[in-house]
């Protein structure tokens, strides 16, 4: 596999795959990195090439005192997209989790869209974590911060960033893989997306959020087949 390491600015990127017209632009999840896009550049090979870059303070990027948030992310996906716009014919996405969050903040709909775990309300697993916390939103804004049951930080700011900053709605060719038992966004929620949307959804049996052991990661790359091919 053909391999580039580059920069976006100043974005750590890596490009597989020989040169094409078409592009997939992969886009990580929390604790992920731009190399976990190899085994679906392999896939997509020799159709297309796959583009994907390091999010703040992952991958090559780790401690460096960057903040992992939608304000620093999305900016740096709308130059990254800008890049691939105006060096591809046509570009898609493949993204995990909140990096399929993060993408529909950061630029208008792609040709194509597949999207693994994706988080497609961010509002409202903020409010379904205050409420496994134990407390309200009065609470929450009078504190700043609270810990959530994760381990991690409820954010007041955080909150109020994501309500005054919608995501864009994406009306494309869109596919989702979704497990069964997916522990950061429910059914229903997945449900009311692809309705709006016209999504084409996937529910893997006893899957997670995280695809990660060998049975569900060969699901996902039998999904990514399948998709890919019903696509021609």
């Amino acid at each position: 596999m053909k391999t580039e390491q580059l920069f976006i600015e100043n974005t750590p990127a890596v490009l597989y795959g020989e040169p094409s017209d078409t592009l997939w632009l992969f886009v990580h999840g929390q604790f992920g990195c731009k190399e976990e896009a190899l085994p679906f550049a392999e896939i997509v090979a020799p159709d297309a090439q796959v583009l994907s870059i390091d999010l703040p303070n992952h991958g090559t990027r780790q401690n460096r005192d960057e903040e992992f948030a939608p304000w620093t992310a999305a900016p740096e996906l709308t130059r990254v997209m800008a890049y691939a716009r105006a060096h591809w014919r046509a570009t898609n996405v493949r993204a995990t989790s909140i990096g399929a969050y993060f993408a529909r903040l950061a630029f208008a709909a792609p040709e194509k869209a597949l999207f693994v775990s994706p988080i497609v309300d961010m509002e409202r697993l903020i409010c379904d974590r205050i409420c496994a916390a134990g407390i309200t939103e009065q609470i929450l804004r009078e504190r700043g911060m609270y810990p959530a049951r994760e381990g991690d930080m409820l954010s007041w700011d955080y909150l109020c960033w994501v309500r005054a900053h919608p995501a864009k709605d994406w009306h494309c060719s869109q596919y989702i893989l979704y497990g069964e038992n997916d522990s950061m966004t429910d059914l229903a929620t997945i449900r009311t997306y692809t309705a709006k949307s016209g999504a084409e959804l996937i529910i893997v049996p006893q899957g997670e959020h995280w695809f990660h052991t060998p049975e569900q990661l060969a699901a996902l790359h039998r999904w990514e087949s399948d998709v890919l091919e019903q696509m021609k």
